[in-house]
């Protein structure tokens, strides 16, 4: 049974919508995938891979050439916000539900959490006082023990583009404030990103305002002497 039927696979599905994409006038990316993740439907990772929701494959012309204006290097704001609000209105997961129910918020808390949790949001206000001019939204943190390669994350509405939450791994509390503070900056970066309409990503923007406020424009960086290399989102 072909793309359009009830029992299309993820592969076909991922041929079909790059082949669309493509058509449509798709620029060049280091690496093309798809996904079930229905907090962030379309992203370019710092390898420069595309990620696009697979149930994209089954929206109309229009609604992927919403996508191919929004990934378009030097769009325009105003660009951008108009091909995201076209794309974020098409039903991805109606067509390609998530594989497994999300297990996020799960964790119960853990004693001492309530203490570090105020210190991060006093700490985000006042990194937004000094390096964003106040404009950035009050935003709640989460500690994760999941989070094992990964040192914080962004998440970001799909629908809406409202920023939810920073996880942070309670692994990365152990490198200390200092380590900490950088990975907070990093994942608030994306939040400007994200409140002023722009990718959420590490490309050329991402790494104008990393350098802006003081910190690593890199996806990945060392903690400790010849320790591996984490990833912060």
């Amino acid at each position: 049974m072909g793309l359009w039927g009830q029992a299309a696979s993820p592969e076909t599905a991922e041929t079909v919508l790059r082949r669309r994409l493509d058509a449509l006038g798709m620029p060049p990316f280091r690496g093309f995938a798809t996904h079930t993740n229905r907090t962030v439907l379309l992203s370019v990772t710092a390898r420069g891979v595309l990620r696009v929701h697979r149930g994209y494959a089954w929206a109309p012309d229009r609604v992927l050439s919403a996508i191919v204006r929004y990934v378009r290097p030097g769009a325009r704001r105003a660009t951008r916000r108009s091909a995201e609000r076209e794309f974020l209105t098409f039903p991805v997961e109606a067509h390609a539900p998530p594989a497994r129910p999300s297990r996020r918020g799960v964790e119960r808390p853990r004693a001492g959490d309530d203490l570090v949790l105020a210190q991060l949001t006093e700490m985000h206000g006042r990194l937004n006082a000094e390096h964003f001019g106040g404009a950035l939204a009050a935003i709640p943190f989460r500690l994760s023990g999941r989070m094992r390669t990964r040192l914080g994350e962004l998440s970001v509405d799909a629908r809406s583009g409202r920023v939810l939450e920073i996880a942070l791994s309670r692994a990365h509390l152990r490198h200390g404030w200092v380590e900490v503070e950088r990975t907070v900056l990093h994942e608030m970066v994306h939040q400007w990103q994200a409140e002023s309409a722009l990718p959420v990503d590490h490309g050329s923007g991402f790494r104008r305002k990393a350098r802006a406020v003081g910190i690593e424009p890199s996806a990945r960086r060392h903690l400790g002497h010849g320790g591996p290399r984490r990833t912060i989102d």
